[in-house]
């Protein structure tokens, strides 16, 4: 495929040189970073409006805010002439993009909902930062809950499922293995704190369709999702975190094989992206990386945005194609070495002092590199950004409320759907237990008025073991034609590393 063949992106420009990135090189990924104030958003808007224009679907999490300008046109201003003016910006109009809007809080936008099933064993530990043991523990939970045919939706039916495991641990751990009560307590103890963080609004159904996220307008324009994380990133970043890495591992499971394309079939943007990797288990990270690096056969391209690429680790780093890199500080001797760092991830431009220029760096200007159609990294590029076609900061709310109110998708997620699954099971069983229990104790009241101390004993034994048996028997006549069937989790969460 030659130059000419390729569609691209025009990145920005010096008045001596235009950067373009060529498309078919965006499902190599890339990273955009620099401190607070320097134009990050801007750099992240550009990329998302030209990749709609080209039909490619985008994905963002807002966390400031300012995204929601992608669905107005721009206005006119001095600065912004004089920009494209620089640059040698050709045709340049102001255009909206076709956006929806998501929240998990489901106030900004459309609620957006995954199920604790979805998310894993592996995904759920990390979001409850458990140890060693008790991430065990959890797994068993997950192998009980298959093995009986329970879906696990939300938090009441994890929690219902603990209770139940505590109770009747002895039996359980003949095959499962030791199940601590201080390990089920402390699982119990993260869960009520996940729950303070109104995680119940995002675990739970109807869990999102992916191909919701990956639409296109009439026009055959992407459509640019945008999810509110403006109050999740202050009450829950861990949780934000949760959402990023199981929307990445579903795109790896779901998504199909494609060959050489001349632009990617989807992009996503990770905003914040040193969460998804601070205190998470080498286990989740060595995944991560896996993803991140087979993804790209899928027709995905994922950029990360975060305040400095060494928020990355170098696993994944390594394998980012575009770089946008805004201004960093050097007040410390940490920041210096950490500005030389980045430095060095450059392609030397001998016309260029990268190091120097790093910390030289206006708002809106940046060092770029991107890769050519051989895949080889370009010299690094000093270069004014571009100025978006769609309004940059926020939209009113007014607006907002009238692009949701004419969503396609209006409905469709808004209510909470809670079917049958492991709570409602559970509660039924113990119902039943409890009815059995009576009877039985009501029969031999009848029959024995004075039991011996060894016959109660020995029948005592006997109902504890009906109870987990009948639980078994219970599950089985419910799930029906489901029976010995599994549930399979991504390849972030999967007990068996199977795809669903």
């Amino acid at each position: 495929m030659n130059d000419t063949e390729s569609p691209k992106i025009l990145i920005g420009g010096n008045g001596q040189t235009q950067v373009w990135m060529p498309t078919a090189m965006a499902n190599r990924h890339g990273m955009i970073a620099g401190a607070t104030g320097t134009g990050k958003t801007v750099s992240l808007q550009i990329l998302a409006e030209s990749f709609s224009r080209l039909g490619v679907p985008c994905f963002m999490a807002d966390v400031k805010g300012d995204l929601s300008g992608l669905a107005k046109a721009g206005k006119t201003h001095p600065k912004i002439q004089q920009r494209v003016d620089v640059i040698g910006i050709e045709n340049y109009t102001f255009s909206p993009s076709p956006t929806v809007f998501w929240d998990l809080f489901g106030k900004k936008g459309h609620m957006i909902r995954a199920t604790i099933t979805d998310l894993g064993p592996l995904l759920i530990s990390s979001l409850l930062e458990l140890n060693d043991t008790q991430t065990g523990v959890l797994y068993g939970a997950f192998k009980i809950a298959d093995d009986n045919g329970m879906l696990l939706l939300d938090l009441k039916d994890l929690q219902s499922l603990l209770k139940w495991m505590g109770e009747n641990r002895k039996e359980l751990m003949i095959e499962y293995g030791n199940i601590h009560p201080s390990s089920l307590g402390a699982i119990q103890r993260a869960l009520m704190v996940l729950e303070e963080q109104n995680a119940e609004y995002f675990l739970g159904e109807p869990a999102i369709t992916l191909s919701d996220l990956m639409q296109h307008d009439f026009s055959g324009r992407g459509v640019v999702s945008i999810l509110d994380v403006t109050k999740l990133i202050s009450r829950s970043p861990r949780l934000y975190a949760t959402f990023l890495l199981w929307l990445l591992s579903e795109l790896f499971e779901e998504m199909p094989e494609v060959g050489d394309a001349d632009k990617p079939k989807a992009v996503f943007f990770f905003d914040e992206a040193h969460l998804l990797f601070d205190r998470a288990p080498k286990a989740l990270v060595d995944k991560i990386e896996q993803v991140v690096r087979l993804i790209r056969s899928k027709g995905v391209g994922v950029f990360f945005i975060s305040q400095s690429p060494l928020d990355i680790p170098e696993e994944v780093l390594g394998q980012l194609g575009l770089k946008i890199q805004h201004a960093l500080r050097a007040f410390t001797p940490k920041d210096k070495k950490a500005v030389e760092t980045v430095a060095e991830t450059f392609r030397i431009n001998p016309d260029i002092d990268t190091m120097t220029a790093i910390t030289e760096l206006g708002t809106g200007e940046a060092l770029v590199s991107v890769l050519d159609l051989d895949g080889a990294p370009t010299p690094v590029e000093r270069i004014l950004i571009r100025p978006p076609e769609s309004q940059i900061g926020p939209i009113t709310d007014k607006l907002r409320k009238e692009i949701i109110g004419r969503s396609p998708l209006k409905g469709k997620y808004d209510e909470t759907v809670d079917r049958e699954s492991a709570y409602e099971m559970l509660k039924k069983q113990t119902a039943k237990t409890e009815k059995r229990k009576q009877k039985a104790a009501s029969e031999r009241t009848f029959k024995e008025p004075f039991p011996t101390t060894k016959r109660k004993t020995t029948k005592t034994r006997y109902k504890r073991q009906t109870a987990t048996e009948a639980l078994i028997k219970s599950a089985a006549r419910s799930i029906g034609t489901q029976l010995g069937r599994r549930v399979i989790r991504g390849i972030l969460g999967s007990l068996l590393g199977g795809r669903r």
